[in-house]
């Protein structure tokens, strides 16, 4: 390690959707737009499973939720577990014992009773922690919701409640606000604030690795007013696939889209506070970019911009993520900058967000001995991958549900989209000719042929990272065709 290694920055937000950060897009992002004059912006990258935790334990491992084990949110009591698998390691720790000084500041939602001082951070600036807060390892359910959710008078419905504008009531649950304004949403401003304090005081010869986690823009959509205020209501229009009614879709997904009830006034008003968080969100990287280039050390550091997961953002009718298993939820922001990196260029091979922890150890020139499930991007990112390499043409995903349970595996790739729900119908989507996804082709007997090779592309990426959804059992072996389809072919 004779060369000088760079200082890396990844900055995380959470549930921010991919289209946000295009240049053309209708949201107001100046710092990023800034950030690509040396960049590579990857407009096809994908989160494995559409929601924090898992996600993000694939971010620092490098591997899908049937290898590292986390499925669901890990603080809430009917989680299937509680964090990694105990012999898995994560990339800030190769970073830690390399000779990084490694830095966290934000949302960490890995583990429930590992914090990242356990996982490679030796300096812990502040940790957005849930309500839930740090659990023991073995943990008994001790009836969290009963106790904090569900006391005191919860209205019943609209007309029962003034103010009522942009709130979800549903009776016997409590009161949803869909989106309003907060000054200092989710203490995202003292996240960043944090890390910039120690770009600005760092004096070592050591290399620094900074992750900064936002938790905007995500649900309730509550963006500081000054940003707000950057858009008017009659300039937001609502998705090309809003109209969609979701009737040849399985029933969750309509049963979903019926309890978001929201008036289409509301949609676009939740549609303009999303734009204005992800300025607001913008705005916050800007003072990271600022603090490396007012310290002169841009050459010398690779700055990551990610998000966990995506937003539906208002398509189908449907906000946030959750088994519905459409692009806005999978598609993540996803631009590296900085450092030697020229030219603003963009990339449209698939990412995974598994790739970005063989690529960080790449790029601080670390050797590991950790059996990834991603690919290094480094090829990608200095344009230096040839014509004969080959590079995945699949995207796949693995959700057991966002707290209420259903087992669905997806596989898509540039021509077709395969959805494998156990519990309903499946679907299949032809992504050239339907990119909104509102025409599911899986019962039409002309595809059949293309559910049976989509199926054999499921079944093969299972079989190599050990998914165990497979029980062969009369009453749960549902796929249209099964595993051992990948041997009799």
């Amino acid at each position: 390690m004779d060369k000088k290694r760079p200082n890396i920055i990844v900055f995380m937000t959470d549930q921010q959707n991919a289209t946000t950060i295009a240049p053309e897009s209708p949201v107001k992002t100046p710092n990023l737009d800034e950030f690509y004059k040396n960049s590579v912006r990857f407009t096809d990258s994908y989160c494995p499973s559409p929601h924090c935790c898992p996600s993000r334990a694939s971010f620092f491992t490098g591997l899908y939720p049937s290898q590292h084990g986390v499925w669901h949110n890990v603080e809430v009591d009917n989680a299937i577990s509680r964090g990694v698998f105990e012999n898995i390691k994560m990339f800030p720790q190769e970073l830690q014992k390399n000779g990084y000084n490694t830095y966290f500041s934000g949302k960490w939602h890995v583990s429930a009773y590992e914090g990242p001082e356990d996982r490679g951070f030796t300096n812990v600036l502040r940790e957005f922690i849930s309500n839930y807060g740090r659990m023991e390892r073995e943990y008994t359910p001790k009836n969290n919701d009963w106790d904090k959710v569900y006391t005191g008078k919860v209205k019943l419905s609209k007309k029962d409640s003034q103010n009522a504008f942009g709130k979800i009531l549903r009776e016997g649950y409590p009161e949803y606000t869909h989106f309003s304004t907060e000054d200092n949403p989710f203490g995202d401003t003292d996240t960043v604030d944090l890390a910039c304090n120690v770009i600005h005081k760092y004096n070592s010869d050591e290399p620094f690795f900074i992750y900064v986690g936002t938790v905007g823009p995500h649900d309730p959509y509550n963006p500081p007013e000054e940003f707000l205020n950057m858009y008017n209501i009659e300039d937001i229009k609502l998705p090309d696939n809003f109209s969609d009614n979701l009737e040849d879709r399985p029933n969750l997904y309509k049963r979903t889209q019926e309890r978001l009830d929201l008036t289409e006034d509301e949609h676009r008003e939740a549609l303009r506070r999303y734009y204005a968080f992800c300025s607001y969100e913008d705005y916050l990287f800007g003072k990271v970019l600022h603090s490396v280039k007012e310290k002169n050390i841009l050459d010398d550091t690779i700055i990551i911009y990610l998000t966990d997961h995506g937003d539906y953002m208002g398509a189908h009718k449907l906000w946030a993520k959750g088994l519905p298993c459409f692009k806005e939820a999978y598609n993540i922001c996803c631009v590296v900058g900085g450092g030697t990196i020229s030219g603003n260029r963009v990339d449209n091979h698939l990412i995974s967000l598994t790739d970005f922890a063989p690529t960080i150890l790449e790029i601080a020139d670390i050797k590991t001995d950790i059996p990834f499930a991603g690919k290094s991007l480094v090829p990608l990112i200095y344009n230096s991958i040839d014509s004969e390499t080959l590079w995945r043409d699949e995207i796949h995903t693995q959700t057991n549900g966002n707290e209420i349970y259903g087992i669905q595996r997806a596989v898509w790739n540039k021509k077709y989209k395969y959805v494998f729900n156990s519990f309903d119908y499946d679907e299949l989507y032809d992504l050239e000719n339907d990119p909104g996804e509102m025409i599911n082709l899986a019962k039409k007997t002309e595809y059949s042929n293309v559910v049976r090779e989509m199926c054999i592309r499921m079944w093969k990426f299972a079989y190599k990272v050990k998914d165990a959804n497979t029980c062969p059992y009369i009453m749960t072996s549902l796929a249209p065709y099964g595993p051992g389809i990948i041997f009799n072919d």
